[in-house]
């Protein structure tokens, strides 16, 4: 594809619930993954680490984790947010949108939980990345990670490729990290990102998103 400049890749970066039956190639990712490592971490800790699976290993995964309950007690809290009105309505506002668009009603729990489920294969994307980090890392090391990972998304978008991260794999942190290598006494194990390219025709692909305005969030002093 053509050149995408940064504010195109940020414009068209969406989260992609709905993966083409394409593989992605390794020098592609490994070629994302290099230029990411000059994502910003404070006193240059670079605190991520990953494993990307494709292939037999990742359905072997995938085949682990089906029909196993979440985790208890959770890796980590992400729904904190939620006891807030404005942001609870943030939250609302999306899953209305996506549901909609995909003509599921708010009743129809087993579509629902269907669709909730196909977390587990990442919407069929054919390459996943797993992002886990040391336990001693504490939150602005989280925020670097968070750095990184938007990187690669937009990296991904220069490249053609479509991403979708996924803290819903956190549910099965454990067994992921069995599976990969990695201790769990040591390692605390963030998120997934799945790799692929967008299917254009589906509609979980299209929905509008909305975002709050600017000046919601954001204050100018001094101009």
């Amino acid at each position: 594809m053509g050149s995408m400049n940064v504010s195109e890749a940020v414009a068209s970066r969406r989260s992609i619930r709905a993966f083409l039956d394409k593989p992605v190639e390794l020098s592609v990712l490994r070629d994302i993954l290099d230029k990411a490592r000059y994502a910003p971490s404070g006193c240059n800790f670079q605190p991520w680490e990953a494993t990307v699976l494709a292939g037999e290993p990742l359905r072997e995964l995938r085949e682990k984790i089906r029909g196993v309950a979440p985790q208890d007690p959770k890796e980590y809290d992400f729904s904190a947010p939620e006891a807030s009105p404005p942001h609870l309505a943030r939250l609302h506002q999306v899953g209305a949108s996506m549901y909609t668009a995909m003509g599921i009603t708010r009743d129809d729990k087993a579509a629902r939980d269907t669709f909730t489920n196909a977390n587990i294969d990442s919407f069929g994307a054919p390459a996943v990345l797993l992002c886990y980090f040391p336990r001693f890392m504490k939150e602005p090391q989280w925020s670097d990670v968070g750095m990184w990972l938007q990187t690669i998304m937009l990296l991904a978008r220069e490249a053609g490729l479509d991403t979708c991260p996924q803290e819903f794999l956190s549910f099965y942190s454990r067994i992921i990290k069995e599976f990969i290598g990695v201790s769990d006494e040591t390692h605390i194990f963030f998120c997934g990102i799945a790799f692929g390219y967008r299917d254009p025709d589906a509609v979980v692909n299209q929905f509008e998103r909305e975002r709050v305005a600017l000046d919601d969030n954001i204050t100018f002093t001094g101009f």
